[in-house]
């Protein structure tokens, strides 16, 4: 296999490893829209514990919207090392110098704060983990693949760079980047489906009181 590939072209070598991109992010994004189907099923038939006017409730909400909007600028700006660059070469600058996977990261974030949301421990617990249990599997198939491509740089890689809890001591960056000013605009967008979780938790919460939908479970 890797005799194989020392004789393909560079653009033919670009293009299998967009197609190997291509169906990591197909099962990723099948994983996650099951994910958040259970997830928003929980919200449409459960209530918060706490009061719609205690400090609790309102401190729920807050720190949600703050997870979700850290998550949307995170993958922004991971997104601004990484564009243009994964199929060619190994980043391992900015926030890639400190955790393996900073988009994943922030989206793990983003999953807390939609359970957040909820006004629930419970539910941002949940969040999180689906969240990290789903990017683990994918990161899974995607370090195969990068071990295969750049062989031992990247397996050092993997031995000093955590894969989602960054190390602040390994900071390191670069003078200039490279950016593909698409792939960003592209990324930035789908962050901003997570904002999709503010309106949708609302509307449950609406219908709930007027008693269209069922409150099966209160959650602390």
């Amino acid at each position: 296999m890797e005799r194989g590939r020392r004789h393909m072209s560079k653009r033919e070598l670009v293009s299998l490893e967009r197609s190997n991109i291509s169906g990591v992010e197909s099962v990723r994004k099948m994983i996650l829209l099951i994910a958040v189907f259970a997830g928003a099923v929980i919200l449409a038939v459960s209530e918060s514990a706490y009061p719609s006017d205690s400090a609790a409730h309102d401190a729920f909400g807050w720190l949600g919207l703050s997870l979700i909007i850290a998550c949307i600028l995170g993958r922004t700006w991971s997104s601004l090392y990484v564009a243009g660059r994964k199929t060619v070469e190994l980043v391992t600058d900015g926030p890639y110098s400190i955790m393996r996977n900073p988009l994943y990261f922030f989206s793990i974030l983003g999953t807390a704060g939609i359970g957040a949301l909820g006004r629930s421990i419970m539910l941002t617990l949940v969040g999180a983990c689906v969240g990290s249990l789903v990017f683990w599997m994918v990161t899974q198939q995607e370090e195969r693949r990068l071990l295969e491509r750049h062989g031992q740089p990247y397996a050092e890689y993997l031995r000093l760079v955590p894969r989602f809890l960054p190390n602040l001591r390994l900071w390191r960056d670069t003078e200039t980047l490279t950016i593909r000013q698409s792939r960003v605009l592209m990324t930035f967008a789908d962050a901003l489906l997570f904002l999709m979780a503010v309106p949708l938790i609302a509307a449950c919460r609406s219908l709930q009181l007027e008693g269209l939908l069922p409150v099966l479970v209160s959650l602390p």
